[in-house]
């Protein structure tokens, strides 16, 4: 390379750099991976492992492709039939997934294909709302940073939140793509009111909707609304202008009333699946006794033989809807119970935490990623653009002692400007340490819900909240780090501590 083209090079790269900020990059890369991976054969998606039904039929679909029972598990299907007359199936469960399904239902219908239903229109809808997440995580991580770090901050979240791992969800049925869709922008507008970037008004609904949508989007996420309104009401202290404070304190109280609605609507037929996994698959095979352990819910010793037992196994010693079932042993016990048994028994708690703290950091499951037609074998995974889920499958400890160092590290590196932000009463400095906790303990609360209230099965997607909590947290520690934001000279300047907290006439006489 002669000296000319080395100095158009430098040209262009500065150039680039004044008109593509890390946080379009980031998004860009993103989106590249979107389209090559779900869009471009071979087409790359998640097989069925015989939940799509509580999804599809409830929103007008059906199961269209022939042989498809024997593509479950091991082929990714695209393309679903679109009922044309009356749909007599009601909802299996209630979902804010629905609105997303809805909503890719009324583009396909809009563009003229009102009888076959491709899942890559919802994967486009998803993609789109995933790259303005990622634009606004970098958009936060990447503030008041060199363009050196911005930019490889940029690369960062390209490899880790561009892993197929995350990305293959999209082209399903499964609920995970919302949760990651909205975790994240709960993770971003949380930050980006701490930094004050944008308008506190703006911020304050997506902050809430992002909740509303991931509690409800599963039944497991039920608690997460909860631990999400105790760090909304601290919004309470941002500003002091009436309008705001009132629409912060309406905010906790649906988010409060979102979670627990979410509980009481979870439909029976899956409350008894999941206590039935809770005991086959939790008590009873994490006890040295399971007759003693029956003992302990006042469930006759003979049950013992359903020691790690699956619902839908084809032969089962007791009939599982069987009325001596459901009365002899799934009305014996319920989430309570369970957690009191773990509770006094902290030997079979440890191994079954233990258990869901090696399932905790994988970001894929083993469902199949490829269409039949691809000529791939059964159960075939997609290689390409995997590297953070392997590199995090193979160096994560994936114990729950390292799951606990590393929230106790996390938090000693934010407690000192936690503390210097209370006792210099600039309450906003407060919401980086406060949002960090809450996506900690959303993902502690998934993980423990899962163990306690469906035992080991299917823990990889039960867990995948944690999972993404975790890269979240992580990757802006990291970003932090890499800022300068936690300590040396310039800490307090790069976190924003030196900046002037707006006054409240200021605040008022924008409204």
């Amino acid at each position: 390379m002669n000296k000319l083209q080395r100095m158009k090079l430098a040209q262009t790269i500065i150039a680039w750099q004044k008109n593509i900020s890390p946080a379009s990059l980031a998004a860009f890369g993103v989106a590249l991976i979107l389209l090559i991976e779900l869009f471009i054969p071979p087409y790359i998606g998640m097989a069925d492992n015989g939940d799509y039904y509580r999804i599809l039929y409830s929103n007008g679909l059906y199961f269209s492709a022939p042989e498809y029972t024997g593509q479950t598990l091991g082929y990714f299907v695209k393309n679903f039939g679109i009922f044309q007359y009356y749909n007599e199936n009601s909802a299996l469960l209630y979902s804010s997934q629905t609105l997303f399904v809805r909503l890719s239902l009324m583009i396909s219908e809009w563009f003229g294909y009102d009888r076959q239903f491709d899942i890559r229109i919802q994967a486009a809808l998803y993609g789109v709302l995933y790259v303005g997440a990622v634009y606004l995580l970098v958009k936060a991580a990447a503030w008041k940073a060199s363009r050196r770090a911005g930019y490889g901050l940029a690369l960062g979240a390209i490899f880790v939140f561009g892993d197929i791992g995350y990305l293959a969800y999209f082209n399903s049925f499964y609920s995970e793509s919302v949760v990651l869709i909205m975790l994240m922008y709960l993770f971003s507008a949380g930050m980006l009111l701490y930094q004050r970037q944008y308008n506190d008004y703006f911020l304050l609904f997506l902050f809430g909707a992002s909740a509303m949508i991931l509690t409800t989007s599963k039944q497991q996420n039920a608690p997460i609304g909860l631990i999400v309104a105790l760090v909304a009401v601290l919004f309470v202290f941002l500003r002091r202008d009436r309008i705001f404070r009132t629409l912060v304190g309406l905010q906790a109280v649906v988010l409060i009333l979102t979670a627990v609605g979410t509980y009481v609507l979870i439909p029976e037929q899956f409350v008894n699946i999941n206590k039935y996994h809770a005991m086959t698959r939790g008590v009873l095979m994490t006890a040295d006794n399971p007759e003693k352990a029956l003992d302990f819910f006042g469930i006759d010793r003979q049950f013992a033989v359903l020691t790690g037992a699956i619902y839908y196994d084809q032969f089962s010693p007791i009939p599982v809807e069987s009325e001596e079932m459901q009365t002899q042993f799934l009305d014996k016990y319920g989430f309570p119970s369970i957690a009191r048994y773990y509770l006094t028994h902290p030997e079979a708690a440890g191994r079954i935490f233990e258990t869901a703290a090696h399932n905790a950091f994988s970001n894929r499951t083993k469902l199949g990623n490829y269409e039949k037609s691809a000529d791939k074998p059964f159960g075939a995974r997609t290689i390409a653009f995997s590297g953070y889920s392997y590199l995090k499958e193979w160096a994560a400890p994936k114990t729950s002692g390292f799951v606990v160092l590393w929230m106790i590290v996390i938090v000693g590196l934010y407690s000192t400007s936690f503390y210097r932000a209370v006792k210099e009463r600039t309450l906003r400095r407060t919401l980086r340490l406060s949002v960090i906790l809450m996506m900690m303990l959303s993902g502690l609360c998934a993980m423990a819900v899962s163990v306690i209230g469906a035992g080991d099965a299917d823990l990889a997607k039960h867990e995948f909240l944690f999972a993404a909590a975790f890269d979240l947290v992580t990757f802006w520690v990291i970003a932090d780090c890499v800022c300068r934001r936690l300590w040396g000279p310039n800490a307090k300047r790069n976190a924003g501590e030196e900046d002037s907290e707006p006054s409240a006439q200021l605040q008022e006489g924008r409204q």
